[in-house]
């Protein structure tokens, strides 16, 4: 893990347009290095297309972007795979491969991010699977596999590179209360190591039980709860 006191995140009178339509205005935070941060907000208020932007998915921010070092409104297609790899992204859906083990959808995307030596590989791939608590699934397809261990696996292939920070959209939210819960204890336990971590949720129970910062997206516009106090409502967004 790299030692740095710049912010793994920073946006600094930003705004993110989607096919020139101006999405979210006026975002100035930062993440600190080995933080946590939940991001909440409304169906279509804008979180993912934060989220987007910020793992370069999304063109044409405006203002200034940087993540894990690079310069998001100025980065060059052929230079996305470095920014990858010092970033994690966990997806809701999974997005796993169905054709192959859990062992070739991990060695696909370290091949992918430049890894070479198989006897490193096959070691890092069984770090990361014991840190999700699944050393022996390697073998398996995801269609053999739980919803709840699909998404370890997510999370496995997202620590291969040893993220700075994690992004993660609505990770639990196909999963039922109970896995999810130790989805969420997975997420603390990554981000007790080091791993900083911005996960969308709209489960506001997790908030109530592992508080964090909060960064909620509502009228265009980013609030933080470090700076503002804002309603924290239960209802399902």
């Amino acid at each position: 893990m790299e030692f740095s006191t710049n912010p793994i995140v920073l946006l600094k009178n930003t705004n993110l347009y989607h096919d020139d339509v101006l999405v979210l205005h006026d975002l100035d935070f930062t993440i600190r290095k080995g933080e946590f941060v939940y991001l909440i907000g409304k169906t279509g208020s804008g979180k993912s297309s934060l989220l987007k932007t910020l793992y370069a998915d999304m063109p044409n921010p405006k203002g200034e972007v940087i993540v894990a070092g690079f310069d998001i409104p100025k980065i060059k297609k052929n230079r996305i795979p470095y920014l990858r790899r010092k970033i994690g992204i966990v997806f809701q859906d999974f997005q796993l491969l169905n054709d192959r083990s859990v062992a070739d959808n991990i060695f696909f995307v370290m091949k992918a991010s430049g890894w070479k030596d198989r006897s490193k590989m096959k070691a890092r791939l069984a770090e990361v699977l014991m840190q999700v608590g699944l050393g022996s699934v390697g073998s398996k397809y995801p269609h053999q596999l739980s919803g709840g261990e699909q998404q370890r696996i997510v999370i496995a292939r997202a620590l291969i590179n040893e993220p700075l920070i994690l992004f993660a959209d609505e990770p639990t939210g196909n999963l039922d209360p109970e896995v999810a819960d130790s989805i969420m204890k997975l997420f603390l336990e990554i981000n007790r190591s080091g791993t900083a971590i911005l996960m969308a949720t709209h489960q506001y129970g997790f908030i109530e039980k592992y508080p964090a910062r909060v960064l909620k997206v509502e009228n265009g516009v980013v609030l933080d709860s470090e700076k503002v106090h804002f309603q924290m409502k239960t209802e399902v967004y």
